[in-house]
């Protein structure tokens, strides 16, 4: 299965599916996780210094065989490393962790006010020293992006926000697009917190796919690129099986409906 590549804005491409690494900190589970994920057909894997397993993903693909420049590996500076020289510091050390030379994707975790410009200024330098293909935000509302047009000389290429079914975000959507920033969906199920929608469940039972498939293919057809996070191989590949169908224009209109404004993770909207 040939998985969908979106191309950035800074001419790299980035594939439209990837697993996200979130809360799996157990090397038993990271371990099956991940070479579930090989064996279904993924190659984008999204980590980050919080996460702590950095060093089970270097590990892991060192393990699965697979080369390097046929994976996308994406890592986040956290909030304690986000001063202009720590940074740096912080991002060789998780190089280290990742046995690579560099990511494809290093993202600032959160819009930290005061701190991000320096966090951004840091990643701009990782960037042109070849450390990372491509830099990004992670949880940026349009104020923050609208700020860093002051002290930016590289836009970010991707936003990472929680985005599903549920919480659709249509103005940050609109702006990113027109600005030409791609919006990676974390948490696309939700955290499973609203699986009984009875028209999400009608459009499943009418595709014959899962509940979970129409909510992570309805991200796909946005042209979002999508994070799902599971260490279960059987749920793992079934969250990639979402390339063999459409949603029609009857299932978009009945999915722009059901926005609910649903936050699972940490909210930055009232971050100055």
């Amino acid at each position: 299965m040939k998985i969908p590549d979106i191309q950035l804005n800074d001419k790299s491409t980035i594939p439209q599916i990837g697993l996200g690494l979130w809360q799996v900190k157990d090397n038993a589970q990271f371990v099956t996780g991940f070479e579930g994920a090989i064996k279904a057909g993924y190659r984008h894997f999204d980590s980050a210094q919080i996460y702590q397993n950095e060093a089970m993903l270097g590990e892991g693909w060192q393990a699965s065989g697979v080369k390097r420049d046929e994976l996308f590996l994406t890592t986040k500076i956290w909030i304690d490393n986000f001063g202009r020289k720590q940074a740096p510091k912080s991002f060789e050390e998780s190089l280290g962790k990742l046995q690579t030379d560099y990511v494809d994707l290093l993202l600032i975790h959160f819009p930290v006010t005061i701190l991000r410009k320096k966090a951004w200024l840091a990643l701009e330098e990782i960037q042109a020293a070849g450390g990372a293909k491509s830099i990004g935000v992670s949880n940026y509302t349009i104020r923050h992006l609208e700020e860093m047009k002051k002290y930016a000389k590289v836009m970010p290429a991707v936003n990472q926000v929680e985005l599903h079914v549920f919480l659709q975000q249509p103005e940050l959507v609109k702006y990113c697009r027109e600005h030409d920033i791609v919006i990676e969906a974390y948490s696309p199920l939700a955290h499973a917190k609203a699986m009984d929608n009875t028209a999400i469940a009608g459009i499943a039972d009418k595709h014959g796919k899962t509940y979970a498939q129409i909510m992570l293919r309805w991200c796909v057809e946005q042209g979002f690129v999508v994070l799902p996070k599971s260490v279960t191989p059987s749920r793992i590949k079934e969250n990639i099986d979402i390339f063999d169908f459409q949603l029609d224009d009857e299932d978009m209109q009945a999915i722009a409906t059901q926005d609910q404004n649903l936050r699972t993770a940490w909210s930055p909207v009232h971050v100055p």
